[in-house]
């Protein structure tokens, strides 16, 4: 890939697994421990964006997860406040 991509992973406790999400991009994977969740999500991720570049739309599907382009990487975009709400 000619572009780094930075993005927001996060990390949930299922029964026996950990899972790994990245929401802008809808990918996901899992691991026995957290360093197994982590790297593969890190390969699930760069098999997705490997897939996106090679069909040639890998701006398109960054742009409309809200990924800006900054130079030669790819930045997810940041909230000013995260806060857990409750309704009800």
């Amino acid at each position: 890939m000619k572009h780094k991509v930075v993005y927001r992973a996060e990390f949930f406790r299922e029964g026996n697994l950990y899972v790994g999400v990245v929401p802008e991009l809808n990918v996901s994977s899992y691991g026995e421990t957290l360093e197994e969740a982590r790297e593969s999500l890190r390969e699930a991720v760069e098999a997705f964006l490997e897939e996106c570049e090679r069909m040639g739309t890998l701006e398109e599907v960054m742009e409309e997860a809200g990924f800006v382009l900054r130079g030669d990487t790819w930045f997810s975009r940041q909230p000013v406040v995260a806060e857990l709400m409750t309704a009800g």
